[in-house]
């Protein structure tokens, strides 16, 4: 299995970067879990990172029951715990929101969106180590954004002042986080993601495509989404065991 000592790095000097930005109302909060949960960060890479694979999925950014709890992509406890196998230490950010707080590998609530991306996952694969042979994922930005009722807040509704600087870095670390996994293929779930892509990577020639988002916000995803992801999956050429 190839060293993810490199993704450890980008990860890591990502986090700084994006730690350093400053975000103004109607944000209140911010988290980053590049940096309070950096151990549980290090252990998904340890064990996602399996040397160059054919195809990237790349999501938004951390949701509030998954990545922000585990450091996981969609991270979902009953999939980064359960099936994973994970379960580092995971610190509390520096300014908690009181409606959102950060449990860890404790956490009781699933995410709806991790559970329906990991469930076709597992079902297709069965094991972590032969999804991650296949594919890597990553979210395109680190940070979770939340206003004072403690609703989310996407980075596309940041100000442009705001988003340029986070865009700027984010760009960065998926160009190099590319070049060390060597993907042909780069999948954005949802448009933000693939478009995301699209702007960073132009000048790389890596294939873009996209799938629908999990997210129980859908109606459309709400009708199926693993079948729904499974064709558009096909129809971009993605072979599976």
């Amino acid at each position: 299995m190839a060293s993810s000592d490199p993704l450890k790095q980008i990860f890591r000097e990502l986090g700084q970067a994006v730690g350093e930005l400053g975000f103004g109302p109607p944000v209140t909060h911010v988290y980053n879990p590049l940096s309070y949960a950096r151990e549980a960060v290090e252990g998904y890479l340890q064990l996602a990172c399996r040397g160059p694979v054919p195809a990237l999925f790349l999501g938004m950014n951390p949701g509030p029951w998954g990545m922000a709890q585990t450091g996981v992509p969609f991270g979902t406890i009953s999939a980064a715990r359960d099936w994973m196998g994970l379960d580092e230490r995971v610190a509390k950010p520096a300014d908690e929101h009181p409606k959102r707080p950060v449990l860890g590998f404790g956490v009781q609530r699933e995410e709806v969106s991790g559970q329906r991306f990991w469930a076709w996952a597992q079902a297709r694969y069965a094991t972590p180590e032969r999804f991650f042979s296949h594919f890597f994922v990553a979210n395109y930005c680190p940070l979770m954004f939340m206003e004072a009722s403690g609703r989310n807040r996407t980075p596309d509704k940041l100000p442009v002042a705001e988003r340029r600087p986070l865009f700027a870095a984010c760009d960065e670390a998926l160009r190099r986080t590319v070049e060390v996994l060597r993907p042909g293929l780069v999948i954005g779930i949802g448009k933000f993601a693939e478009d995301r892509a699209r702007a960073a990577l132009d000048a790389t020639g890596v294939r873009i495509g996209r799938i629908l988002h999990p997210s129980p916000a859908s109606p459309v995803a709400n009708r199926g989404w693993q079948h729904q992801a499974e064709q558009q999956l096909a129809d971009l050429g993605v072979e599976f065991e």
